[in-house]
């Protein structure tokens, strides 16, 4: 909400990742949603997810700062429905 209570734009879709980039060693793009140990994805979350997986991006839930790190480096494989 901007300093008018009214809603402003992002720009971003609905459930766009906390964490995003692309990878160095390859220019593959990654997005990585971050939850605490007991958060869960939104639906919204979940779609998007699935859908750059689906274009080839490394995609995935991180708990903590280790955990993005190995999404990252594809050592932990993680499915959307």
């Amino acid at each position: 909400m901007s300093d008018t209570g009214r809603m402003v734009s992002t720009g971003v879709p609905k459930g766009f990742s906390d964490l995003f980039g692309v990878r160095k060693r390859d220019g593959k793009a990654f997005f990585i949603e971050v939850k605490n140990e007991k958060g869960r994805t939104s639906k919204y979350q979940d779609n998007f997810l699935r859908k750059m997986k689906e274009n080839g991006a490394i995609v995935g839930v991180a708990r903590s700062g280790s955990e993005a790190i190995k999404i990252i480096k594809e050592e932990i494989q993680q499915s959307f429905s």
